[in-house]
């Protein structure tokens, strides 16, 4: 149903006439008998009925009037709520993983760029110590860390998110139809590793050490979605949370290998600092933050 019928069907309404109407709206008569004609068809009812020269609403035309003004109002509101949108404007500065970039900038984010036109992000990537500090210096407005929880009373959790990690491997891989295996077996395949700061490698490290075991990688990269095309290439095996190679796994290309003493969790969080000042603009960027966990 076209809006511009229900308001032309209004304007006919309320002054009685289609040629006063069209003279208002900008338009020939005959489009406004086509509009009114349209809505009638949509509706399966007759609407006006003509006395003389009087333009009369029929018993159904004016139950439609009383939807059609509440329609015209939502649509005001809908106006008005988009308009203020626009009129939000700042620059958030926002840390996060690496690994979280991809996620960050996926199918969600267009929509928030046309929503808020007036937004500007500088997005930096950090391990969770520099992600802190930029919290405490106040050179950064929200973090978005991959870690064991943060517990500090000078900072507002906002979203918190628990994130299973996993070792993978190509499904073409020797190890990938095994039914069980432990960590052993694993280190003599090559490997393909975050840098050596990112806390889910240094937890996976701390479990392989604590069995005496050592994985020395073939490539180290903060780009994770580097690291799973490779894997699903067969180059060797890696451990990332399952956000990151989620897709690949729906497609068959990579699979998690079921490792019976490995077990590792790690926490998707967002943060800012309690002083921090809740702007508008940082407002609809935590909302944003909230949506792409939804993903996770």
């Amino acid at each position: 149903m076209e809006i511009r019928n229900l308001k032309t069907f209004i304007l006919v309404a309320e002054l009685r006439s289609f040629s006063q109407a069209a003279q208002r709206l900008g338009y020939s008569q005959s489009t406004v008998s086509f509009q009114i004609k349209q809505l009638e068809k949509e509706l399966g009812v007759h609407l006006f009925e003509r006395i003389h020269h009087d333009v009369l609403l029929t018993e159904e035309g004016r139950k439609v009037l009383h939807y059609a003004h509440r329609v015209d109002l939502l649509r005001q509101d809908l106006d008005a709520a988009l308009s203020e949108k626009e009129r939000i404007t700042g620059r958030i500065t926002l840390t996060m993983a690496s690994s979280l970039e991809p996620l960050f900038f996926g199918p969600l984010f267009p929509r928030f760029r046309r929503d808020f036109p007036g937004i500007s992000l500088k997005v930096n990537t950090a391990d969770v110590q520099g992600m802190l500090q930029q919290l405490n210096r106040n050179t950064t407005d929200l973090i978005f860390a991959l870690e064991q929880p943060i517990y500090n009373t000078s900072y507002v959790h906002l979203q918190e998110v628990r994130v299973p990690v996993c070792f993978i491997a190509g499904a073409g891989h020797p190890l990938a139809g095994r039914k069980e295996l432990v960590m052993e077996d694993l280190v003599r395949y090559p490997f393909l590793l975050t840098e050596k700061g990112m806390s889910y490698r240094r937890y996976m490290e701390e479990q392989m050490a604590a069995r005496s075991l050592e994985i020395e990688p073939v490539l180290e990269t903060g780009e994770t979605r580097h690291i799973v095309r490779l894997v699903a290439q067969g180059l060797g095996l890696s451990c990332l949370p399952d956000y990151a190679f989620r897709e690949h796994e729906k497609t068959g290309e990579i699979v998690r290998l079921p490792v019976t003493d490995f077990h590792l969790d790690v926490w998707l969080q967002l943060l800012r600092h309690r002083d921090k000042w809740l702007s508008p603009a940082l407002e609809c960027v935590i909302a944003f933050c909230k949506e792409v966990t939804g993903l996770v």
